[in-house]
């Protein structure tokens, strides 16, 4: 198994910045990948950035590419999400979660941290 949890949630104005932090623990030697995802009231969850834990590529969603950057600490199995210019549709609940190596699934997620932005 393995343990995700999120940090770094907050309110911010719009056009500010936040850095979400993703603290990986138990089966680390397990994750193939992480990424983010964020959930808006009534919405459904979306994908918005992954970096593969190995070789660092990256891929983000077109709503936040140029303003976000994934990023990670393979020595403290910890991922960032660096999030610039923000925009009130930003807010949501973000998600860090893991991809099984074996299973190639998302299988392991955090609580979830709320980010707010207002206009």
């Amino acid at each position: 198994q393995v343990q995700l949890v999120e940090s770094g949630g907050g309110l911010v104005q719009a056009g500010g910045s936040l850095r979400l932090s993703c603290a990986a623990s138990g089966r680390t030697f397990s994750i193939y990948e992480m990424g983010w995802f964020r959930q808006a009231p009534g919405k459904e969850r979306e994908f918005v950035a992954a970096i593969s834990w190995s070789s660092g590529n990256t891929w983000y969603a077109d709503s936040v590419k140029g303003r976000f950057t994934i990023s990670r600490d393979n020595a403290k199995s910890t991922v960032y999400v660096q999030m610039n210019s923000l925009k009130p549709e930003d807010t949501a609940v973000y998600y860090c979660a893991a991809i099984d190596r074996d299973s190639r699934r998302y299988d392991y997620w955090g609580q979830g941290t709320q980010v707010t932005v207002s206009s």
